[in-house]
């Protein structure tokens, strides 16, 4: 059977930077809703779309269409009293909010004088990827998670 819209896809993933270190790499296949639901980046789903079971894909994917392009407004310095944690470390990560109210991790890149240097750009902002997937499984989705928009059950893949 054919990837297709309303499909569940299962795949193996590997996640490269650009110097073929490795990202993230799926420790068991993932499952997602193939159709446009936002569930895995645009590129990948067009790359996977038609593709059938045991195929593999590799996509290399500019900033834009992964995780974004590196944005210095992102970068703020604050004082380290304003932290609910009293010892702000190198490599801590918050919850705040940018500009528009949407919800941003922000990662203590450095500490010095009593001020922390936070970062809201997702650790591989600004970076081209290379995507690899082999398609493990591909099944029509049932009529409940057509509604929810995403698969429920093992291996469901689940992230706010």
């Amino acid at each position: 059977m054919k990837v297709s819209m309303n499909t569940v896809v299962t795949i193996d993933f590997e996640l490269k930077d650009s110097d073929g270190k490795i990202l993230e790499k799926s420790k068991e296949p993932i499952s997602y809703l193939h159709g446009g639901f936002d569930n895995i980046f645009p590129k990948l789903e067009e790359a996977i779309h038609g593709k059938s079971q045991g195929e593999e894909i590799e996509v290399s994917l500019d900033p834009k269409d992964a995780f974004g392009e590196y944005d210095e407004n992102l970068v703020n310095i604050e004082s380290v009293d304003k932290f609910p944690e009293k010892n702000v470390k190198e490599g801590m990560q918050f919850e705040g909010e940018d500009e528009s109210g949407e919800i941003v991790i922000f990662t203590v890149t450095n500490v010095a004088d009593g001020k922390a240097v936070v970062d809201g750009n997702h650790p591989w902002a600004g970076q081209r990827v290379l995507f690899k997937a082999k398609i493990v499984e591909v099944r029509t989705a049932n009529q409940e998670e057509i509604e929810h928009k995403h698969v429920h059950g093992p291996g469901g893949h689940h992230h706010h």
